[in-house]
């Protein structure tokens, strides 16, 4: 009888062991990524005991995590000083990820270059400025081009002004505020913030030879695992304003592609499943 009850109860134990030790990895999991989000808003580093504070766990807890970390590459130690960082292989999979972003539009971006004869840029906000990460060149003689790795402003741009209106408006606020007082744009910040909202509503941006004189391009945004990317056609302008009824309709055609071929990217002014 006890032996037939231990065959019995042996692996609802089993389950129930397994079952917790499930609960755990996960607990271990989420705990582990509280922790690297609380390092990827401090750039300069943070103590154990600034770790502990923020993610509301016991010191020794933090530092079995963050030991766990270090080893996988995922945390580092901050230059002069005692505290943690986010690690090489965080900063080398979130390079992986742009890779993939720019790997699932590149079809479309050539599409939409061979349907407009135009550019097409792809771009990732990065560090409060537009970092060109892809592009499709252009078929015309005279077409727009820019370097890949290759920053540009927010204020006065196509996917900058996509980009921002992705964000919130006091966030939106700093960054005005920074390139104003760098001498780039010439509106106010309320006037932007009135732009912006205007942009949130029609779901693109327009640069009207703001940024480049006789250079003008239409983006619109979306974001990827909390990264936000633009997707912009720039023209020379005499070019752009026959064009851009055309260029804005191909780029709004263009979302539930988007979301096609990156089914986890939120679209600004796109509703679609």
């Amino acid at each position: 009888m006890r032996l037939e009850e231990a065959k019995l109860l042996g692996p609802t134990l089993d389950r129930a062991a397994s079952k917790h030790s499930g609960r755990q990895g996960i607990q271990v999991l989420t705990r582990a990524a509280d922790i690297l989000r609380a390092l990827k808003d401090d750039t300069s580093g943070l103590s154990l005991g600034k770790i502990a504070q923020r993610v509301a766990l016991p010191r020794s807890t933090v530092q079995r995590i963050v030991n766990a970390l270090v080893d996988e590459n995922l945390v580092s130690s901050a230059p002069a000083s005692t505290g943690y960082m986010i690690g090489p292989e965080i900063l080398a999979l979130a390079q992986a990820a742009q890779r993939d972003v720019a790997l699932c539009l590149r079809p479309l971006m050539e599409e939409l270059s061979q349907q407009t004869g135009e550019t097409v840029d792809l771009a990732l906000f990065k560090d409060q400025q537009m970092i060109f990460i892809d592009q499709v060149a252009g078929t015309q003689r005279l077409r727009a081009v820019s370097a890949i790795g290759e920053s540009f402003p927010m204020s006065v741009t196509a996917n900058g002004k996509a980009a921002l209106a992705q964000l919130s408006d006091p966030t939106c606020s700093r960054i005005l505020e920074h390139e104003l007082k760098d001498g780039i744009g010439t509106q106010s910040v309320k006037q932007m913030l009135d732009q912006l909202n205007e942009v949130r509503k029609l779901g693109y941006a327009l640069d009207d030879d703001e940024h480049t004189e006789g250079i003008s391009a239409v983006g619109i945004a979306f974001t990827v695992e909390q990264s936000i990317y633009a997707l912009s056609i720039p023209a020379p302008s005499h070019r752009y304003r026959r064009e851009k009824k055309d260029f804005l309709r191909r780029l709004l055609n263009a979302k539930p592609e988007i979301r096609n071929a990156i089914p986890g990217a939120m679209i600004a002014g796109f509703n679609g499943d």
